[in-house]
């Protein structure tokens, strides 16, 4: 795998992420389009953020090959930040549908 690889893959898990999460909880789906674009910009927002730790590609692929443990952490936060994105959208949707 190579870097552009992973972090394509973790844009992916975002996307799905925040779509199976909006259809569990129902209350915070906005569509389709709208949870897709939330999970991925939560998705790469975590990433950035929290890449810095050590489980960003280029640390994944130090080593030559694939640091299994560094690329599931990257996975989970990928999919936390698509979730968080998911509902931290939709409460400033909220907020601002209240104020009209």
């Amino acid at each position: 795998m190579t870097d552009t690889l992973i972090a394509i893959i973790s844009i992916f898990v975002g996307i799905i992420g925040a779509n199976v999460y909006g259809t569990i909880k129902k209350k915070y789906t906005m569509g389709f389009t709208a949870n897709t674009i939330a999970g991925i910009f939560g998705s790469i927002f975590f990433i950035k953020i929290f890449g810095k730790l050590g489980f960003d590609p280029i640390s994944i692929m130090e080593s030559g090959g694939v640091n299994v443990v560094l690329f599931a952490i990257n996975m989970a936060v990928s999919l936390l930040g698509a979730v968080i994105g998911l509902i931290a959208v939709k409460i400033i949707r909220n907020g601002l549908d209240k104020k009209l």
